[in-house]
Parts: C-alpha cells; structure tokens; sequence
C-alpha cells in the first residue's frame, strides 16, 4: 500500500497533539485535581466530536455511501453498551495518568504510558491469541527502560530503588489504558469508530463530573488558571487528533501508521523539555531509549513468518 503524504503528515500532527498534551496535563495539575480536569477535556471533546460525525455523515453521503450512524433500536443499544464499557475503563485510566501527572514529569509519563502498546499483544493471551517471540522480547527490554526511568536516579545515588508514586500511577494507566483498548478492539468492529469514541468521551466526561463532586472540591478560580491546558487536551488531543487519526489511516499502510503515532512519547518528552523545562539524566534518557525501541520493534512485522502488525487503536 502505498502511502499518501497528506495521510501521513495528518498522522504526524496526530502524534504531535497526543504527545503535547502530556505538557498541557503536568500544568492542569498544578490547579485542579484529576477528576476535575478529566472532566473538563471530555467534555469539550464530545462538543468537538459532535460536528465532526455530522460532517462525516455528509461527506460519506455525498458520496453515495451509507453512513455508519445506527438504523435501529438495537444498533443505538449496542453502541451505549459499548461506549460506557470502553468510556468507564477511559475514565479509570486517564484518571490514573492525570493524577500521576501531580507527582511525575510529562517527559517519562509519555515513555511508561507507551507501555501499553506493547501489553497490548501481551494482554491478548487472555483471549487466546499468542503473541509471537519479538513481542517477549520487546516486554523484557521496555521492562529494562521502565526500570532505569523510574529508579536509574536511586540507583546511581545509592539510594534504595523505590517506584515513585507517580510513576506507580501512569505505569497503573498504562495498564488500564490496555484494557480500554481491547474493549475498543472488540466492539469497533460493529459500531462506527467515531461514534464510539464520542460515546465513550460522555460517559468519562458524566462519571468524572460525579466524581470530581464526591472527592474533589474544585474551585472556579482554580478552573478558571487550568483552562487553558483543559481546552489544549479537550479541542486538540481529543478532539483534532482522533478526527485525523481516522482519515490518516485510510491512505497509509498500518505498520507505518503504528510507528508515526508512537511518535507521541518522543512529542511528550520534547514538549516536557521546551515547554516544562524539565531535564533527563543520562540514565533515564536510556531507559526511554529503550522503551521507544520496544514500541517500534513490537509493532514492526517479522519478514520470514509474514505476520502483519497489528494496527494501534487510538485512547
């Protein structure tokens, strides 16, 4: 398959968002808590996502294709079931990252979230897919990358290894947001993707909005300094970059679009560096090393056993 550039460049700025938005998410911290700016971008991005399916619609019609909007009962069932089993393990896991954001650096959240594309193909054996060697291969060395990210400063400090609690949290969402997306690869099949992902955004958007009142006393001064970072993840993060996430993977090959997007974890420690002015020791500039390779090789196919890769579902 032959790339189209436009595609490409569409899945770059993809990749971009999602990686700058680690930046815009440690700076959200700083005001409000998780459940608050969870609540904030979700809702912002089912505004966003709202006109986007209309669009869709219209363009697929004019066209002359049906369009993916359900046409019975059961079909609109279908979808909320999906939407709120995808949309609660989404709420559970970016609540995770968001709050880990407090204690941690946008730099080494986005390399240990990265984590999850690799347990992704790991987590399939539970549904009795085994996945091939290199993926073994690919855990052992983003096991080793994680290790010298969280503890490489205690270990060349003679301090006792110890996983900071922020790092605790987003490697927690790094396995949640693993969950969350063999759920999406379960249901997207039969649903229209677009819808799914505005359904899924509603319910994280309700439940964090019950949460952030339970749990959290948030402040319209504190929104008010944090809006600028909710509406950076709302409109761009989920909103935009879902949006050319599909339209770019129709014109490129999987494999490529796969690696284009692991991009963000490179976006996420750039931004973390321009932006947070955050700095990496040479030890944990090693471990992230490490676990870019793991997220590459995982995703690149095995040439003498012919597999293909397995295509990377978006948050």
């Amino acid at each position: 398959m032959k790339s189209n550039k436009l595609h490409v460049l569409f899945l770059l700025i993809c990749a971009f968002f999602w990686g700058t938005t680690f930046a815009a998410q440690s700076i959200g911290a700083g005001y409000v808590q998780a459940y608050t700016y969870l609540a904030g971008r979700s809702w912002i991005a089912v505004i966003i996502l709202t006109p986007v399916i209309s669009l869709i619609d219209a363009m697929t019609e004019k066209q002359g294709k049906y369009s993916r909007r359900p046409r019975n009962a059961w079909q609109r069932k279908y979808l909320l079931a999906a939407g709120f089993i995808c949309g609660t393990c989404l709420c559970l896991a970016s609540w995770a990252q968001q709050a880990g954001m407090a204690y941690t650096t946008a730099s080494k959240a986005s390399f240990l979230t990265a984590l999850y594309v690799v347990l992704v193909p790991l987590f399939s054996i539970f549904l009795k897919r085994q996945p091939p060697v290199q993926i073994w291969i690919c855990v052992l060395i983003s096991l080793i990358g994680m290790l010298l990210l969280c503890v490489g400063k205690s270990l060349l400090g003679g301090q006792t290894l110890e996983i900071e609690k922020g790092d605790a949290l987003v490697i927690l969402s790094a396995l949640l947001f693993t969950i969350q997306v063999l759920c999406v690869a379960h249901f997207v099949p039969m649903v229209d993707p677009v819808r799914l992902s505005r359904v899924q955004f509603a319910v994280v958007a309700v439940e964090s909005t019950v949460l952030m009142f339970v749990f959290e006393q948030p402040s319209l001064e504190m929104i008010r300094l944090a809006l600028p970072a909710i509406l950076y993840a709302g409109i761009f993060s989920s909103g935009v970059a879902y949006t050319l996430q599909i339209v770019g993977q129709e014109g490129v090959n999987p494999t490529l679009a796969s690696l284009i997007m692991s991009l963000e974890s490179v976006f996420g420690a750039l931004s973390g560096w321009i932006v947070l002015g955050e700095r990496m020791l040479p030890v944990e500039l090693l471990g992230a090393v490490l676990m870019f390779a793991a997220v590459i090789i995982a995703q690149v196919p095995l040439p003498a056993a012919g597999r293909k890769a397995e295509e990377k579902l978006p948050q």
